[in-house]
Formats: C-alpha cells, sequence, structure tokens
C-alpha cells in the first residue's frame, strides 16, 4: 500500500511519466521530477501553467488553494493573472462553509492580483473532507522563464523566509486545542498567522528580474526535498549547511511536539533561488528592498560529490522526498 502524499520520485517515474509519451512541438517544459510549471510556446509569449490540490489543510483551504499554484507560476519568475478551481466537498458541507472557503480564495487572489477565471464546485461522498485542486496561468516573454537545467556548481543556494513555514501553520489552525499542552496562546497565534505569508510572487517576480538559475517553492518534502529536485533536474550535487538554514522557534516547538523534522515539511511560503555567485550580493540586497528574509543556506557542486548536508562539518547525504512530515500529524485526523 503506497504512502499518503504525493508519488515518490521513483514511483513518478515508472508509473506515471513512463506512461505520458505523445508530445507536441508547442510544448516547451515538459513533466519532471521537481518541475513545478508546464512552459507552452505562444508565440512571441510563453503560457505559464501549473496545478497543485489542498488536501491536509481544513481552516485555511481557500486562501491556500490561491497561493500553492501562483508561487508555482511565481517560480519561473513570472507574475501570475489568473487562476481555476476545483472544488470537491463532503456530503454535509454548509453553505457558510463554502462562503468562507471563498472568501479567502476571493481576498487572496485580490491580493495577488490574481482573476478566478473558472472551475467546478461540487458535493460528492468522493471526499470526506474538503478538497480544491488549484490551477494558475501565468505569461512571460519568450525564453524569459527561469529553468533549473541552468544550474551550475558554485551557484549559491538562497531561501527566503523560513524553513517549515506553511506546515506550521496549518497545524496551529488545525491542532490549536492540542498545542496548548506546548505554546502559549502568544506563540499559536504567531504559527497561524504564518499562512500570511505563503505568498513567494513578490520574490519570485524580483528574482526573475534579476535572473536566476532556477527556483523552487518549497511545497511536499520540504527544504531538503526542494534541493533535492532542483538537484536531480540540473545533475548536480549540493551541500546544505544545517546551521543556515532559517527556522523560527515557534516551529521548533511545533515539529519537537509532533516528533517531525521541519527541513522535510511543506513549506509554501519558503522559495529556493540558485544565484550565481556575480549575482549573490545585487539578489540578497534586491530582497532586502522587498522586505523578503532571505538567507544562503548551501552551495551546488559537482555532481559526483552528491546531495548532502553539512552537520557540524560531517556531510550526510540528503534522501529522496518521502511522503511529507505534515501527513505523520494531520493522518490522526483522517
Amino acid at each position: 500500500m503506497l504512502k499518503t502524499g504525493k508519488l515518490d520520485s521513483e514511483l513518478l517515474e515508472k508509473i506515471v511519466f513512463n506512461n505520458i509519451t505523445f508530445k507536441r512541438p508547442e510544448v516547451i517544459t515538459r513533466p519532471g521530477i521537481g518541475e513545478d510549471c508546464a512552459v507552452v510556446d505562444f508565440g512571441s509569449y510563453e503560457c505559464i501553467m501549473s496545478t497543485d490540490p489542498i488536501t491536509a489543510a481544513i481552516s485555511d483551504i481557500g486562501r491556500l488553494s490561491i497561493h500553492i499554484s501562483c508561487n508555482d507560476i511565481a517560480s519561473n519568475g513570472v507574475q501570475p493573472l489568473g487562476i481555476m478551481l476545483a472544488v470537491m466537498l463532503p456530503e454535509g458541507t454548509t453553505e457558510e462553509q463554502i462562503e468562507e472557503m471563498m472568501r479567502q480564495a476571493g481576498e487572496a487572489s485580490e491580493a495577488l492580483g490574481v482573476e478566478i477565471i473558472g472551475g467546478h464546485t461540487e458535493i460528492t461522498p468522493a471526499v470526506t473532507k474538503p478538497v480544491i485542486v488549484s490551477t494558475a496561468i501565468g505569461r512571460g516573454e519568450k525564453w524569459a522563464s527561469q529553468n533549473t537545467e541552468n544550474m551550475k556548481p558554485g551557484d549559491y543556494i538562497m531561501i527566503t523566509k523560513s524553513a517549515g513555514l506553511e506546515g506550521s501553520g496549518i497545524i496551529a489552525c488545525d491542532f490549536e486545542q492540542q498545542l496548548e499542552n506546548v505554546l502559549t496562546k502568544e506563540e499559536i497565534q504567531e504559527a497561524k498567522e504564518l499562512l500570511n505569508h505563503v505568498s513567494v510572487v513578490t520574490e519570485g517576480v524580483a528574482a526573475g528580474k534579476i535572473g536566476t538559475h532556477g527556483m523552487h517553492d518549497v511545497t511536499e518534502g520540504g527544504v531538503l526535498g526542494a534541493v533535492w529536485e532542483m538537484c536531480q533536474i540540473a545533475g548536480t550535487g549540493a551541500e546544505v549547511w544545517l546551521d543556515q538554514v532559517p527556522v523560527k522557534p515557534v516551529t521548533r516547538k511545533i515539529c519537537d511536539y509532533f516528533d517531525i523534522d521541519y527541513l522535510r515539511l511543506i513549506s509554501s511560503g519558503c522559495m529556493v533561488i540558485m544565484v550565481a555567485p556575480e549575482k549573490k550580493e545585487l539578489m540578497a540586497r534586491t530582497m532586502e528592498e522587498a522586505g523578503i528574509e532571505a538567507s544562503y543556506i548551501g552551495v551546488i557542486k559537482e555532481a559526483d560529490k552528491g546531495i548532502c548536508m553539512n552537520v557540524d562539518g560531517e556531510l550526510i547525504e540528503i534522501a529522496p522526498p518521502a511522503s511529507d512530515e505534515l501527513y505523520k500529524v494531520v493522518g490522526n485526523d483522517l
């Protein structure tokens, strides 16, 4: 029986990608491990598209459904412009619950300047909790998309905000009563408010103007999963410096309580950006001017050096991403 969460890389390649055989010449970027978006040739422009589900969150599902797919578009350095929502709700759902989801989605889309351009809504016995699948669309100039295949040894690994951001926010919202055993009311509120910072559109568009060697919104699999996936695309190694990875104290407390790893916890709002050495200072300054916290947490290495994490001077191999740590918590509630 397969584990909860997205398929691991080996299975994805074996049973999904290997069955996608027909190709059209207009498609520039196709499905691949770690690829956030499809890119299609539209003449002098590129159409950038991404789709993602929200399955683990409940309290903020409407808001997160907008941000998660728009973040993927931003990982290509492009401003998202439209989004479609497929909303599947369990029997017993009330009008008030649907209205709250759509209020959240409407406010989030307005804040990002993204129009909700269509979708589908239904009540179905096929689900036991709300599920929203969102598909976002962006438009960029031809060949302007940020491409992870450009990663090179010597590039610096930057992340914005902090590890475990989204996951700790979801847990705080959906397991507040349980967390009252270990967190103060102020800490619980701080963790909840992390979900106000799950967008990476600002940093993605700003970094795209400078030029990167690839970006990846940190979703399932966490920071280490995102770095691993990008290295797979580019055929490189990496060294991540554990002591440089930013994590908020409240996230540490939540992860310690539930015995989960913040480095493997879903972290929408945190963007991995691969930065050429000559752009290191400019990129850091640009993030600071945009009001975005950013940290350099490692460097890209040659492939034969492996994908490793430096822990107190010891290099430890980073395993491929598996089921996200969040499911160890929400699984108790399914």
